[in-house]
This record gives C-alpha cells, structure tokens and sequence, in this order.
C-alpha cells in the first residue's frame, strides 16, 4: 500500500487573485483593501475552496469579481441575509461580506444590525467613505451634519450613523476599525477579524477620491496623523501624539486630553482593555462629544470591544440534533397538515 503524502502547495497572495479587470477609478482606497485581503487570505489557515465573499451592491461590492475564492455579488443590502443563510447550511465555511456605508447601514441596516445580535459566525468588512459613490456623489447614513452632495444641494440636515455605535448597540461580539492607508494595521484587524468566533464588524475608512476626497485626510496623511489617531493596544495606556507627548485619562467618568511631562504620565492614561463593555462604549462615541471640537479628542483604531456568545450556527445545530434524538426525524406532511385538519365527507 503506497503510503505517499501529497503536498500542500503554499499559497500567495497572488493566488487568491483573478484575472479579472479592476474596476475601480484611479486611486480609490479600495485598491488599497483589495491588496490587503489577498496578503491575509494565506496565512488564515482555510483552503481556498471553504472561503466565501459575499456583497451587496455599491462600489465595494465588485469585491467578488476580484477574489479568487467563491463568492456572490448579491443585492442591495441583503449581503448580510444571503451570509446568514449560507453560513445556516454550510457553518464550516469562511465568510465574509463585503459592504459600504450605504449598502449595509441605509436599505441594508436592518439586516445588518439582525446578524450581529443572531451572532454567526462571519467577517463584515464595511467601507465607510461617507457617500454614495456608484450612484455619483449623493449623501449617505454617515455622511456629516451639513454635507453638500448632489442630493443636498443646501447640505443635509440628517443626523449621521456612527457605525461602531450602531454595532455595538446590535449587541456585535466583535467591533473594530482600520483604514485604507494603513496597510499593517488593516492587515493586523483582518486577521483578528477571521480569528473571533462570531460575528466580526469591521469598519474600514475608505476614501473616495472622485466624490468625497479627503473625508479622512487628517486621520491618514503623515503631517497630521499622529496628533489624531488613537491606536488601541490590549494592555496598553492610551497615549498619542507625534512624540507620544498626550494621553487619554478618565476624569471619573469622564475622558480627558492630558499633556504627558510633569503633572502626567502614561501611567496615569486610561489602560485599553477590550474586554470591558462600558470603556468601549466610552471609546467608541469619544469623539461624538457635542460639546467638544471634533479635534479635541483623537479618533480611535483598532479593536474596541471582543467578547465571547455563542454562535447561531452553532444553537441552531444542537437544537435540531436534541430534536431528532427526543422526537425522531420529522415529517413533512404532518408538519404541513398542522393540528387543524378536518376531513370533508359527501
């Protein structure tokens, strides 16, 4: 008997692309997520044949076409939905859903905000560029207080989404958020994105160079990045800065910005831990404040909240094995025919 063993050929990034044209116009932050996606695929520990994309509709959900995986360009807003389903029927593979701030959080919110607190256990990847962008520049769920757009031509008055709040308010056991210009960090929170077991919600800034350019510039470019981006470490204090020169400190219960040098430290700032529920609420409206600058408070990356529930894929499975075991298998005709059956004689 031949005892020979086959070799798993290793996987690259390149092979988890197609040959398909990218579609995209010229410099849009999703060239960016692309890239980053293919790098992880490699090194997740799942065959090629087991991983699923899954989009709606919008700029963000040719994401298929480019995947060499299987995947599903759906309908607006039901990319959730369909993952919901698929994962249903199929708990062993890995999906992920592709969605932008218009797909998942205006026609697609409630399905979005459902499958968080049903918990399966899959990846949202939701690219906030706050616009619409395939339907040519009108306002979304995110877009600011005041924004002109082509459907605001006087600014809008609706009051925008934060998305992590949203998330969070779903009851998601897994809430983050990167950006297109960070390639490492992206990179780092996909992979904590494939390792929770449950639902993951990610929310990437992605700019849109031809209809929103510049929405996240300040959190993105070298000149101003450092003074405005709060990177969250498990364990570590909340420190920032172009020096590491400021910290975040909880006055009670209220944050605060604070000068590290004579009269504070970084062992006087808020330690990061991902784990608590009430800091991570803190951390994620931060910058909501209505009565602070937008700018008075750093904007937050990387994992605010993980904890552990279980996974529907998972109840929905024992409860129909306990089923099967107490009652047997059903029957179709019986279950169709319901209590309420009356015979009709001549």
């Amino acid at each position: 008997m031949s005892t020979e063993t086959i070799a798993v050929p290793t996987l690259t990034a390149k092979d988890f692309a197609t040959d398909q044209e990218v579609r995209w116009c010229p410099g849009c932050g999703d060239y960016s997520i692309l890239a980053q996606v293919q790098k992880i695929m490699p090194g997740i520990g799942v065959p090629k044949e087991n991983i699923v994309i899954i989009s709606g509709i919008g700029c963000s959900s040719r994401f298929p076409y480019y995947m060499n995986t299987f995947g599903m360009h759906s309908i607006h807003g039901r990319a959730t939905a369909i993952a919901s389903g698929l994962k249903a029927t199929r708990p062993e593979l890995s999906v992920w859903i592709v969605t932008g701030d218009g797909d998942g959080l205006s026609i697609g919110g409630n399905h979005t905000i459902h499958l968080l607190r049903r918990n399966f256990d899959v990846n949202i990847m939701l690219f906030n560029n706050q616009i619409y962008g395939l339907t040519k520049g009108q306002y979304s769920p995110t877009s600011e207080t005041n924004k002109i757009t082509k459907s605001t031509p006087f600014g809008s008055i609706d009051h925008p989404f934060n998305p992590l709040a949203l998330a969070m308010g779903a009851d998601a056991t897994f809430i983050a958020r990167s950006m297109d210009r960070d390639p490492k960090h992206l990179q780092t929170l996909l992979t904590r994105s494939h390792q929770h077991k449950g639902a993951s919600f990610l929310e990437i800034y992605q700019n849109c160079n031809i209809f929103n350019d510049g929405a996240f510039e300040i959190f993105t470019e070298k000149s101003s990045k450092a003074d405005h981006d709060l990177f969250l470490e498990q364990g570590k204090p909340l420190v920032f800065g172009a020096n590491q020169n400021k910290g975040i400190r909880l006055n009670g219960l209220q944050p605060e910005v604070v000068e590290l040098g004579d009269n504070f430290s970084a062992d006087d700032c808020w330690i990061h831990d991902e784990k608590d529920f009430y800091k991570a609420q803190t951390l994620i409206r931060m910058f909501d404040d209505p009565h602070q600058s937008n700018f008075q408070f750093p904007r937050p990356f990387g994992v605010f909240y993980e904890t552990e529930r279980p996974c529907y894929e998972d109840m929905m499975a024992l409860q129909i094995e306990e089923t099967i075991t107490s009652k047997g298998k059903g029957n179709l005709d019986q279950l169709l025919r319901g209590r309420e059956v009356w015979e009709i004689k001549d």
